[in-house]
């Protein structure tokens, strides 16, 4: 029996997000302000009382639930995670929980890969698309008969509910043969680009060295990564996963299985929202869960 504590990721994000955390708290009042100084911008204002236009900025957006979530860890007693994980971007929250990354390494690292991101995107116009209804397998098959376009399989989320990420043709095109084959809906999605492609490369190659540079410590409980959904406790490999994350797909649906495999009974999910408690329920549906938020 063991507690596992997951941390969300992009499109969590909402407005007065962590203002009444700010206002309550005085550790977290410090952590917040020590945020607007590391990033040279007060992102407190767009988070307590901006717009969901200034929120869906990607230097914003990113840092924003990384400081939600982390914030909220640090500041809630008697937090004991005996195992953790990170839907794509809370991977870097699940990594300050386990005390391989300091806050301010870890929200550092948060605001290079969002402005990486954002480059890439800049890059090579693209986006993303939830497929609903359809076996993970079929939507491989299909991703995988686009050879002059990239389309591949980018978020596992949950059984029947899988995102394709690539090249604006590519994946309208994969829309329309997603219906044909049977989903419930193809839908393309409201995002800058091509999250967990082959189109994120030159992030990768940018994030790579500043990952490379941070001291990543020893965790205090294993970390289970998207890149191949295995608990992980080595600082080196961590490293590694973590620059691989940026191109490969997010392993949510592999990730819960491989924890519940190795005991955990119950999942608290840190951070605004509450989606990663309902895509559990749905890989796992026997397990307790819960959130801080």
């Amino acid at each position: 029996m063991k507690h596992a504590f997951v941390f969300p990721g992009q499109g969590a994000q909402f407005v007065g997000m962590g203002k009444k955390l700010y206002e309550e708290n005085t550790l977290a009042k410090e952590y917040f302000e020590q945020a607007n100084e590391i990033l040279g911008f007060r992102i407190t204002d767009m988070m307590f009382g901006g717009t969901d236009e200034d929120l869906k900025q990607t230097k914003v957006t990113q840092p924003a639930i990384f400081l939600h979530s982390v914030i909220l860890f640090n500041t809630s007693a008697g937090l004991l995670p005996e195992m953790v994980a990170g839907h794509s971007l809370g991977e870097f929250s699940a990594l300050v929980a386990n005390k391989v990354l300091s806050f301010e390494d870890g929200l550092r690292l948060v605001s290079k890969r969002a402005m990486a991101m954002q480059r890439a995107c800049e890059i090579n116009p693209s986006t993303m698309a939830a497929v609903l209804g359809l076996d993970d397998k079929k939507v491989e098959e299909i991703c995988a008969e686009f050879k002059d376009e990239i389309v591949v399989p980018a978020n596992y989320n949950c059984p029947g509910q899988l995102v394709i990420s690539g090249s604006i043709n590519g994946i309208t095109q994969a829309c329309e043969r997603m219906k044909a084959a049977g989903a419930k809906r193809a839908l393309v999605l409201q995002v800058g680009g091509a999250f967990h492609s082959p189109l994120m490369e030159p992030a990768r190659q940018e994030l790579q060295d500043a990952i490379a540079a941070t001291h990543f410590g020893n965790p205090t409980c294993p970390i289970y990564q998207n890149v191949n959904a295995q608990p992980n406790i080595d600082p080196q490999l961590i490293k590694e996963n973590l620059i691989n994350q940026l191109t490969a797909p997010v392993r949510w649906t592999q990730t819960v299985l491989e924890m519940v495999q190795n005991g955990a009974t119950r999942f608290t999910e840190v951070g605004p929202g509450n989606v990663l408690q309902g895509l559990v329920k749905k890989i796992a549906k026997e397990m307790l869960t819960d959130g801080i938020s």
